[in-house]
């Protein structure tokens, strides 16, 4: 499908919808939100826990919001992730910028707007290296949300009756209609985005130079970070939340169009919330795999106490 214009007046606001666990989307009235990963093209299953919405991400995977006008009318999407407008880079608030859909229309949105024509590319990272945390707002980290507003129709017009031309005089002319949109855009439409560059490496680049720094100390300090990483690999990563990445840029051309929103308040909103898997099982998001072990008090056998590995 043909992507949607830019709006310049939009909204985001956030609210969590109950659906089934490992449901393959996230529904609503107005339109649907999925989370696309790039390089196989599936949609990430959405998993419900405690009322809110889940999905599971992994360092390094780039991915889309994928968002379906379900209705017969345009509507106008706002964006945020990590609790940053998509489009503009603020701090997502109801009074922003958003995409424009026209009726029963899909997108991919696969990054930050940098222009009219480009995007940088989202992709799940460690959260100290996401777009919120390098902009100094990491406190939304983890978060996708979607804002819909109706446009409001035009008003009726009624017709004027005919006038009956004078003798040998031309007949009245008449003035098309006002262009309901204003003056630009109404019709013109994004393109198609290009095929995506291959995935980035920041995150493990900045993971390995994590570990090159710990055992960069003195040797006590590196024996102790190695051990720490030895005996519970899965409740250090457990620890480490992650957030969405500012990638490489890649083509997608967008336009301006005017749209006048029916409500100060978005009609509809959705809230999709990610983490890694491990943190997600450990919390009993996610069932299945491998869980991260809760500690427990008396864990062994009896015995005496052993000496510390040197």
């Amino acid at each position: 499908m043909i992507p949607r214009p830019i709006a310049r007046t939009a909204s985001a606001v956030l609210v969590t919808l109950g659906l089934a666990t490992a449901l393959p989307a996230t529904a609503g009235t107005l339109a649907d939100l999925h989370v696309v990963h790039r390089a196989t093209g599936e949609r990430v299953p959405v998993h419900q826990h405690d009322g809110k919405l889940w999905i599971a991400g992994k360092p390094g995977d780039r991915y889309a919001v994928q968002v379906v006008n379900k209705t017969g009318r345009r509507v106008l999407a706002v964006v945020s992730v990590d609790g940053i407008n998509v489009v503009s880079g603020e701090t997502a608030h109801p009074d922003q910028t958003g995409y424009v859909f026209r009726p029963r229309q899909s997108f991919e949105i696969t990054g930050w707007r940098k222009s009219r024509d480009e995007v940088a590319a989202f992709y799940f990272t460690s959260l100290p290296d996401s777009y919120a945390a390098r902009t100094d707002r990491p406190g939304n980290v983890g978060v996708i949300g979607l804002a819909l507003f109706q446009e409001q129709a035009p008003p009726m017009i009624r017709p004027h009756p005919p006038i009956a031309p004078a003798p040998n005089l031309p007949g009245p002319t008449s003035e098309a209609p006002a262009n309901r949109d204003g003056a630009s855009g109404n019709t013109t439409e994004l393109r198609s985005n290009a095929p995506a560059p291959a995935s980035p490496a920041r995150a493990e680049t900045q993971d390995a130079a994590g570990s090159a720094s710990a055992r960069a100390g003195s040797p006590g300090e590196a024996r102790t970070a190695e051990r720490a990483q030895d005996a519970a690999p899965a409740q250090r990563m457990a620890r480490e939340r992650i957030g969405t990445g500012h990638g490489e840029r890649e083509r997608s051309v967008v336009t301006y169009t005017d749209f006048k929103r029916a409500t100060s308040t978005p009609v509809e909103t959705i809230t999709l919330h990610y983490d890694r898997l491990e943190n997600l099982i450990a919390r009993g998001i996610v069932t299945g795999g491998t869980p991260v072990a809760e500690p427990r008090p008396f864990p062994g056998v009896p015995g005496f106490v052993p000496d510390p590995r040197g």
